[in-house]
């Protein structure tokens, strides 16, 4: 073997060598693109789960916020028409408590008033015997409409005509005055 085909047999072989070389350089580089590839696309996967994640939890917290501010304007609703209520009860009861100091002054309706306040005690407690209290001042209203006040109850009731004693001892307490119209009356 002479210097030429020695120097022919190391340049194949270095031929060889390199293109050995560069196919096992060529199957690292598909090997690490594919690993690097499918890194890439399980961090990608990894981050779009992440914001998935976050915004699900952002959307539960509007849809709370909603329902907290739906809650509070409902229950603001709410307490209005209970405060519009109970003004309107108050006015209502503040404009009874007026006519209430007015009641007695026609005597006519004042009196009937009495009789059918005496009908509705006698038909509730049925007795066949009964002890009235009256103020002071209507003391003798009472006594002026007793008599058709007990017939009225027994024509009702189907029952005989009760005995009914006005106490004359203890009196209930007097009107109210037009200063304190909250008394005790």
């Amino acid at each position: 073997m002479n210097d030429a085909d020695v120097s022919k047999q190391i340049q194949q072989m270095v031929r060889f060598i390199r293109q050995e070389a560069d196919e096992k350089a060529n199957e690292i580089s598909v090997s690490a693109e594919e690993e690097f590839n499918i890194e890439k696309l399980q961090l990608v996967e990894a981050e779009k789960k992440k914001i998935r994640q976050e915004y699900e939890r952002k959307e539960k917290q509007v849809e709370v916020r909603k329902k907290i501010e739906y809650s509070m304007q409902l229950n603001a609703s709410r307490i209005k028409v209970l405060q519009a209520q109970d003004d309107l009860v108050n006015k209502m009861k503040d404009d009874a408590m007026k006519e209430l100091l007015l009641v007695s002054h026609n005597h006519h309706e004042y009196k009937n008033l009495l009789k059918d306040l005496i009908i509705q005690g006698l038909l509730r407690l049925k007795e066949p015997a009964v002890l009235l209290r009256c103020r002071k001042d209507d003391h003798h209203h009472v006594e002026s409409v007793l008599h058709s006040a007990k017939h009225e109850y027994a024509s009702k009731a189907d029952v005989h005509e009760p005995e009914i004693f006005v106490d004359h001892d203890v009196y209930l307490p007097p009107a109210p005055s037009h200063h304190d119209a909250h008394g005790q009356f």
